[in-house]
């Protein structure tokens, strides 16, 4: 049990202008999987997430599966390269639960690109019906949070934890109302720093309920089976281990919060001892510094990161 491994996917908030490109003209693989993608969606994602403009890589629609591709290509250029990283576990932020799903053997990449888009596409909407808003809160212990955002809400205006990202770090979405009532109840409660995401889709809450039937629609028209890999689900913090429990994570995702912080340690009890971060960026790395400082964390999602691994 010494020495194991677990990839994980970072989700929305990791994009970045040119994200994969790079991995893209190093590898064939990498290169193949974007025109993969292209022809799967009918339009160059690969463009915007390599050109932009900056909005339109930001809108949640191509954010979405633009950072899924990056992951899926990392994936591919570990096994084109014949790279040694066999993990115990997989799992994934948010939407980054799709790209595990993907790693873990229990559904296709293309597949799993269409469930991304959809997911997007119905985030869209519901900014766009019920519009609401989400703020990074510092320095609060999250039973602290919890409780302030059960005093800011009403009947018909709630706020809640949507993301417990690590020790410090917690995320609230919900109504705007409820979460211009919510944010000077964490001031005076010394929160360190309030951070107001520039979203007005509220993730993980119950408004994100105005799409959950067309995307239990899509969830269940999917072709997923028990995966190889176990997966951590964002819900429970516990192993999926059938396409049931799959099913119903993946569900039940849109309006609860995910258990970031829960899974991290999970794996950590398991005798995971160092993390990899599959994709673009390093949020996660940052987030599990906070987790567990003393687990080795790595980044793979360009081809520098490639080189250090890869003999000379």
């Amino acid at each position: 049990m010494t020495n194991q491994i677990a990839f994980i996917f970072p989700g929305q908030g990791s994009q970045s202008l040119g994200m994969g490109q790079a991995l893209a003209q190093s590898f064939p693989a990498a290169r193949d999987l974007f025109q993969e993608a292209d022809d799967l969606l009918g339009f160059s994602i690969s463009k915007i997430a390599w050109e932009g403009p900056p909005e339109s890589l930001n809108d949640t629609i191509n954010t979405q599966p633009a950072i899924f591709i990056h992951s899926i290509a990392v994936l591919r250029v570990i096994r084109e390269q014949k790279i040694d990283l066999h993990p115990a576990f997989v799992a994934g932020h948010s939407m980054g639960e799709l790209s595990a799903l993907v790693a873990s053997g229990a559904i296709s990449f293309s597949d799993g690109l269409k469930l991304v888009r959809v997911r997007g596409e119905l985030m869209k909407r519901v900014g766009e019906i019920s519009p609401g808003g989400m703020a990074a809160v510092m320095g609060l212990d999250i039973s602290k949070i919890e409780t302030l955002c059960s005093q800011a809400s009403t009947a018909t205006e709630i706020v809640q934890v949507a993301n417990d990202n690590c020790p410090g770090q917690v995320v609230i979405s919900g109504a705007s109302a409820a979460l211009d009532r919510a944010l000077p109840l964490l001031e005076q409660a010394c929160a360190r720093r309030i951070i107001r995401l520039a979203v007005s889709i509220p993730a993980h809450s119950p408004y994100m309920a105005h799409s959950q039937e067309d995307f239990n629609h899509a969830v269940e028209s999917a072709n997923i089976n028990s995966p190889i890999i176990p997966i951590i689900g964002n819900v429970t913090a516990q192993p999926l281990l059938t396409r049931e429990e799959i099913t119903t994570d993946l569900q039940n995702q849109l309006t609860h919060r995910v258990r970031w912080t829960e899974s991290i340690q999970f794996m950590s009890s398991q005798s995971v001892n160092e993390f990899v971060e599959i994709g673009n960026g390093s949020v996660l790395s940052g987030l599990n510094k906070r987790i567990h400082p003393e687990k080795a964390v790595t980044n793979l999602g360009n081809p520098d990161d490639f080189k250090r691994l890869m003999p000379l």
